[in-house]
């Protein structure tokens, strides 16, 4: 492991924005945060989860432009969530945090109703395993468990076979409404798009200059159940 790597880690644990729960702890105790968030952003501000979100660009980005809102950034990389944890300190950022942890454990951390939106951006899609798509059924289920009712969910990506899977395969099975949809997001122009475009991950920029297209779900639950 390499020495930047360790410094990283090192610093993480100095950071009180960055929480970091191994899997065994959760299984002996809750989450001491879990239904008490408001207490450690100090408001009951509505709570947007950013799932798989490497360095933080999307957490960031929305809490600049929302601090009427909180947001909590999601990834397992120690060494990506570092820096977004040491951007929203710097700034600072108080409607910021991140969790350390595997997305399949993402509801030891909420309440019931405690979530208000999703973004998912960039995941791997999982090709050749549905069942571990963040957009599956199972993973949709484990999100309805701490979503309050009419919550938003996002979906950017540059895979194709995830956006087709996602919008034809699975939503159409869940009691949602579809707000927006492209599989060519940079060259679809609708006013609902707008933050979706706000800014572009380290990951976004790569699949660009590749000329991949980038596609681009919003819908809104109907019933969390």
């Amino acid at each position: 492991m390499g020495h930047h790597k360790l410094q990283r880690f090192a610093e993480n644990l100095t950071f009180s924005n960055l929480f970091q729960v191994g899997f065994e702890q959760l299984e002996q105790e809750s989450f001491a945060l879990r239904g008490r968030w408001h207490e450690h952003f100090g408001n009951d501000n509505p709570i947007t989860l950013e799932l798989g979100c490497g360095k933080g660009d999307y957490t960031l980005a929305l809490a600049r432009i929302h601090p009427d809102r909180n947001y909590i950034g999601v990834d397992i990389k120690g060494a990506r969530l570092w820096r977004g944890a040491k951007t929203a300190t710097e700034e600072p950022l108080n409607n910021v945090a991140f969790i350390r942890t595997r997305i399949e454990l993402i509801d030891r951390f909420f309440a019931e109703g405690e979530v208000n939106e999703i973004w998912i951006t960039f995941c791997d899609p999982q090709l050749k395993k549905p069942n571990k798509r963040l957009t599956s059924p199972r993973f949709l289920d484990t999100y309805a468990r701490f979503l309050a009712p009419l919550s938003t969910l996002h979906l950017k990506t540059d895979s194709q076979e995830l956006y087709d899977y996602t919008l034809n395969e699975v939503l159409p099975t869940r009691d949602v409404e579809i707000i927006a949809s492209t599989n060519d997001l940079y060259n679809t122009a609708l006013p609902t798009l707008s933050e979706a475009k706000l800014t572009q991950t380290f990951y976004e920029r790569m699949f660009l200059a590749e000329g991949k297209p980038i596609t681009y779900i919003q819908w809104k639950t109907i019933n969390t159940q």
